[in-house]
This record gives C-alpha cells, sequence and structure tokens, in this order.
C-alpha cells in the first residue's frame, strides 16, 4: 500500500506555544517600616484579669506538647507553655496571651511593622512562598493604585477586567523569612587537606597552580608541560586534585581577609556549568581596588543567593558608610535583597543599569562601573573556558577559590600601576610566582591554625 505524501496534512504532534503577554516582575521602593511596642505578658495577663475577671492560662494540651521549651513569644515574651503549635508540627505558633503567630524563620521581625509609602495603611499579608511573605496594600483610594488605574489604555482595561491577575496595581512588599542572619559571624570548621601528604614538593606544586591557574590551563595542558618540559610524571586527575586541596587550605584565608573596600561596589551574575547543568557565579567587586569581595555559585539565579553574596560583601566592611552605593543591572533581585537587609536596619543604597545603552541618566552616570564588571566576568571566562564545565559543585568551587586568590593576591593590574590589587609584604620579595603560590599556601595554614585555637 502506497502513501502519497500531500494528500493529509501532517499530524501535530505537539501544540503550538501560545503567546501570551505576561507581567514581568516588578519591585516596589521600601515600605515604611515601624517598629512595635514590646510587650509583657504577664501585664496583659493581669489586664485581662482586671478588664474581664479571666485569668489567661497555660495551654491545656491532650497530647504531649511538640513546642520546644526553648521558644518564647517574640511580641511579649511568653514562655512555652502559652504557646499553641499552630500547624500540627509545621513549624508556626500561636501566643495565647498576645495572639502573636510566628516561626523559627521569622522570629526577628515579628517587632515590625510594614506600612505603605503612598498612603501610610497597614499592608496585608496577602500570600506565603516558600522564603518570602507578599504584602499588599488593599486601600482602594491609595494614590499608587489611583494612578496606576487611570494610567492604564481602553485596551488595557478591557485585558483588566477579563484577566485582573495579569497586572500589578497594588503597591507589594515582598518580606523575606529565610533562616539567615546578615553580619552574624559564621563558625564554621574548615574543610582542609594535609599538603603534606602530596606526593609532590612544594616546588612542584607551585608550578602546577602557576599554570593551571595563572596561565589558565586545562588540567590535561598542564599535565603534559609538566612531563614535557620539565620531566615531571603527574595525570590530569593529579593536577585537579592538587588545586582542589590547595582551595580547600585557602578558602578561609582569602574570605576572611580584612580588604577595607572602596565605596565602588559593583556585582553581576555569569554562567558556568556543573554536571552539564547551567549554574551562576555572583561576582561583586570593588572597582578602585580591584578586588573580589564576594564570589558564590548557586544553580538558581535568586534573591537568597543575591542576599549572601551582599552579606559577604558588607562584612567585609569594618563600618558600613552611610552613603554606601552597590551597581548592578536591571536584575530585581537584589533590589528585593536590599529590601531584606532593611528589615535588619542594615542600609545601603543600589543603582541599576539598564540595557545596553544610556537611556535614563543612572545608566549614564554609573555604566563605567558597569563595564568594569563585565571585564571582570570575560577575565574569568577566559581562565574558565578550558575547563568544559565541572563534574561537581565543589570542584566548581574550588577553581572559583583559585581564581579569586590569584586574582586578588598574585595578578599584577595595569590600573593599579602593575601591582597587585592586596599586597602582602610576604610575597612582595620572591623571584617567582610558584615561590608565591607556596607562600600563600603556608600563610593560609597559618590563618586556619590561629582560627582553630582561637
Amino acid at each position: 500500500m502506497c502513501c502519497v505524501l500531500g494528500k493529509h496534512s501532517p499530524r501535530k504532534y505537539y501544540d503550538e506555544p501560545v503567546k501570551k503577554p505576561y507581567r514581568k516582575l516588578v519591585v516596589d521602593e521600601m515600605p515604611i517600616i515601624k517598629t512595635l511596642e514590646k510587650l509583657d505578658y504577664k501585664k496583659l495577663i493581669a489586664d485581662q484579669l482586671k478588664a474581664t475577671g479571666k485569668l489567661i492560662t497555660p495551654v491545656k494540651r491532650r497530647k504531649p506538647s511538640t513546642v520546644p521549651e526553648t521558644i518564647t513569644c517574640p511580641r511579649c515574651n511568653a514562655p512555652h507553655d502559652y504557646l499553641y503549635d499552630n500547624t500540627g508540627g509545621r513549624g508556626q505558633y500561636l501566643c495565647k496571651v498576645c495572639e502573636c503567630t510566628f516561626n523559627k524563620k521569622n522570629y526577628y521581625l515579628k517587632n515590625l511593622l510594614f506600612c505603605c509609602p503612598h498612603c501610610g495603611k497597614v499592608l496585608t499579608q496577602q500570600k506565603q512562598r516558600k522564603d518570602f511573605n507578599i504584602h499588599k496594600c488593599k486601600n482602594p483610594k491609595c494614590p499608587y493604585y489611583l494612578n496606576k488605574l487611570n494610567s492604564m489604555s481602553a485596551e488595557e482595561k478591557l485585558r483588566y477586567e477579563a484577566n485582573p491577575h495579569d497586572f500589578k496595581l497594588h503597591y507589594i512588599y515582598r518580606e523575606f523569612n529565610i533562616d539567615f542572619e546578615p553580619l552574624a559571624k559564621k563558625a564554621s570548621q574548615p574543610n582542609t587537606v594535609n599538603l603534606s601528604r602530596l606526593s609532590v614538593s612544594p616546588h612542584i606544586l607551585g608550578l602546577i597552580l602557576t599554570y593551571y591557574v595563572n596561565f589558565g590551563m586545562s588540567s590535561r595542558q598542564t599535565a603534559a608541560l609538566m612531563r614535557e618540559v620539565h620531566g615531571v610524571s603527574v595525570s590530569h586527575q593529579s593536577v585537579l586534585n592538587y588545586a582542589d586541596a590547595v582551595a580547600r587550605n585557602i578558602k578561609p584565608f582569602i574570605d576572611n581577609y580584612k580588604y577595607s573596600p572602596s565605596g565602588s561596589i559593583c556585582g553581576d551574575e555569569t554562567y558556568i556549568k556543573v554536571n552539564g547543568k547551567w549554574h551562576y557565579v555572583f561576582f561583586i567587586f570593588d572597582a578602585v581596588k580591584k578586588i573580589i569581595l564576594s564570589y558564590p555559585v548557586s544553580p538558581n539565579r535568586d534573591t537568597v543567593t543575591a542576599i549572601k553574596a551582599l552579606d559577604d560583601t558588607l562584612s567585609k566592611f569594618e563600618n558600613i558608610p552611610d552613603d554606601l552605593t552597590l551597581i548592578f543591572d536591571g536584575n530585581p533581585i537584589y533590589i528585593l535583597a536590599q529590601h531584606y537587609f532593611a528589615q535588619y536596619g542594615i542600609h545601603f543604597d543600589i543603582k541599576q543599569v539598564i540595557g545596553l545603552s544610556n537611556d535614563d541618566p543612572v545608566s549614564e552616570e554609573y555604566r563605567p562601573l558597569k563595564q568594569i564588571i563585565e571585564r571582570l566576568n570575560r577575565t574569568f571566562k577566559r581562565d574558565y573556558r578550558p575547563t568544559n564545565g565541572f563534574n561537581s559543585f565543589d570542584g566548581s568551587v574550588s577553581f572559583l577559590t583559585l581564581f579569586v586568590a590569584y586574582f586578588n593576591f598574585l595578578r599584577p593590574h595595569s590600573t593599579l600601576e602593575g601591582k597587585v590589587p592586596v599586597v602582602l609584604e610576604e610575597l612582595s620579595a620572591l623571584p617567582n610566582m610558584p615561590a608565591r603560590w607556596q607562600i600563600l599556601i603556608k600563610m593560609s595554614q597559618a590563618y586556619i591554625k590561629t582560627q582553630q585555637s582561637a
């Protein structure tokens, strides 16, 4: 039986994509944050007894309590005896005395009240997401809402009547409640490796790092060069193992070094591949001193990673300047991160350079800083390209750690008159780069011993 093409229409094996206008994420300005008055549960109990003749008694439980004894109400300081497990063991608690609901994530934020910056009305919590709550101004007379409504075209009004959720007319604030306290001292045991067990001398290790990191060679090229030029037989896997061991040792030193940043800070994300999937490196850079201040790797381009990158940066300041301004592109995650820090009383300004042309005064003023961070991305990509991606997340972190160590402490910079960004006296007088790598490793090991003894 023959089949003649063209008599029948081809069968569709997939649906055509629907082209539908969507609403992009818009981040409004900061709300007015008011601090609520702290209450005393003993006084509340006494006032209730005086007013109604009824005593607020501890919770009578039919089953063993699931409320930890260490938890108290963040509003009135009532002990755990007066707290309900409000969600059946899922982490939310209700105070019987002041009727405050809270969990471990938003415990420190329960003394805050969020108000609309346009009309002054208290925001209403609208939705709960995984890492944040959405607060909305529902005042129908709010100037923000009225301006948005009146500026709609006739076509947009028809679409709004049919699909109101496609439009954002009310002021919205996202309150992040991740389990992360900004600028807190993070005590962690460094994941170090005993370098004395490596089967190469310190000089050979310095040579391998010089070729692999400084000159951006792949592990196979480095192994071949060591074999053909220096007569040292190492495999490409040994090169990767040595690099990982060194990275684990020097990471605490370069992450906690007192850099004393300037006030010209810029940041951006760039792509890398880990296990065949795209990941993101969040670079934050001191444009004046040419120092990389933060470099976390994340599978997601999200606000949580932006918060952690900014926290790494702000922790480098001995005192955060009142007029600190950070420059980023139009990605809204940094504005959301700025709002998160403001909840804890940590304030700084963010300027966004939008697009490739200077279509607004802010982009025109801060374009040079955006170009500087893009240049850093190109420098990193030049060294990253020979790796062809990483087989593990830890491998990507090790490579970035070595890149940052080289960039901050070992790489001369033309705009710094040929000097390295961070000048260490111990390295300045050394004759060659392998020797400098050796001393940098020794300084890192000494730092780890000091921290462990402390």
